[in-house]
This record gives C-alpha cells, structure tokens and sequence, in this order.
C-alpha cells in the first residue's frame, strides 16, 4: 500500500498490489452495496436460525423471548430476502406462515425488479 500526500489534510490511496481486495471493494461503486447485501443476508439468515432455536425452546420454557415477526420482515425488506427464504428452507422456520411464505418471495421480486427498471429506464430507453 502506498498513500501519496495531496496535503497535509488528504490523502490519496494508491494500491501497490493487484490484489489490493479491501480497497477494490470500498473503492468500486458496487462495493458497499455488495458488502451490505453479503453482511444482511448472513444476519438475516442466522437470526432465523435463532428465532427458530427459540421456538423449540419455548416448548420447555416459558421465558424465552421470541423474535417478533415484524422484525423478521424487517430484515427481508433491508435487502436480506434471499437469506430469509435459505433461513425458512434450512431451519424449515416460517414456512407455513402466509406472510412469509408469500411475502418474502415479493420481496425479493420487488428488490430485483426495481434496480432492473432503473436500470432500463435510465440506461437503456432514456
């Protein structure tokens, strides 16, 4: 890594290395939203697991705390659908429930259908 003073309050990054993969990533237009689709998937899917995990638990006790399912979709919406469909596959969590059932697959349509249109909109026909 090799930083190049501007002055004596910026500093420009200039890599050394090809496989400088940190600030390819933060550097690229797409790499913050790529990190945050990776890291709220992941979330999402493990906290499905989690709620999950605390269903069976509550069987035995009455102390548990489940995870309200607003919240649940709340994940799916912030860009976390395809981890919310692999948490209700996986842990088979949430499958019979029409909300997720139906909801979280729209979802997923609408986050792939929107940038799809602006995208068409905004590339292609304008």
């Amino acid at each position: 890594m090799h930083i190049i003073a501007l002055s004596a309050e910026k500093f420009s990054y200039a890599p050394e290395v090809q496989n400088d993969l940190l600030w390819t990533v933060i550097g690229s237009p797409w790499g913050l939203p790529a990190c945050w689709l990776v890291l709220i998937n992941l979330i999402t899917f493990f906290v499905f697991g989690l709620d999950k995990w605390k269903a069976r638990r509550k069987e035995k006790k009455e102390s548990v705390r489940r995870i309200p399912e607003k919240n649940l979709l709340l994940l799916a919406a912030a860009g976390g659908s395809i981890g919310a469909l692999l948490g209700m596959k996986v842990f088979h969590h949430k499958t019979l429930h029409r909300a997720f059932k139906i909801g979280v697959p729209l979802i997923l349509a609408l986050q792939l259908l929107i940038p799809f249109g602006l995208w068409l909109y905004f590339g292609v026909i304008r």
